[in-house]
């Protein structure tokens, strides 16, 4: 169930519900650190537990499926190809909700290193 406010709630069920807002103000770096930093504090509190993270995204708009070139890539590459795999499941604007076949990985790293492509 998606949390009625940003942040990170224990369900009912048993998993860590993670809903991070992207307002229009916000870089890629910035959201990809702010999405970083509650993975981070998620598998602090919540060790192991399964994570569902929810994605809003406020502006942003553009030609690329109706964002814009960083927030397209941001959901598309670095959510879906980078951090899902540390979740169980994601829920995009770009997507829908999707599910991840493999275990969830938590292995969390210390810090984000976000490369840039030439």
């Amino acid at each position: 169930m998606k949390p009625e406010q940003p942040g990170i709630t224990l369900t009912q069920d048993g998993h860590a519900a993670i809903l991070l807002c992207i307002g229009p103000d916000q870089s890629f770096d910035d959201a990809a650190t702010a999405l970083f930093e509650l993975l981070q504090r998620a598998q602090s509190q919540f060790p192991d537990v399964p994570r569902h993270l929810y994605i809003e995204i406020d502006g942003h708009n553009g030609e690329r499926t109706g964002f814009d070139a960083d927030f397209f890539e941001f959901q598309q590459e670095f959510l879906l190809g980078s951090m899902g795999q540390f979740f169980t499941m994601i829920d995009t604007p770009l997507t829908g909700a999707l599910g991840n076949p493999e275990a969830q990985n938590n292995d969390v790293a210390d810090r984000l290193q976000i490369d840039e492509v030439p």
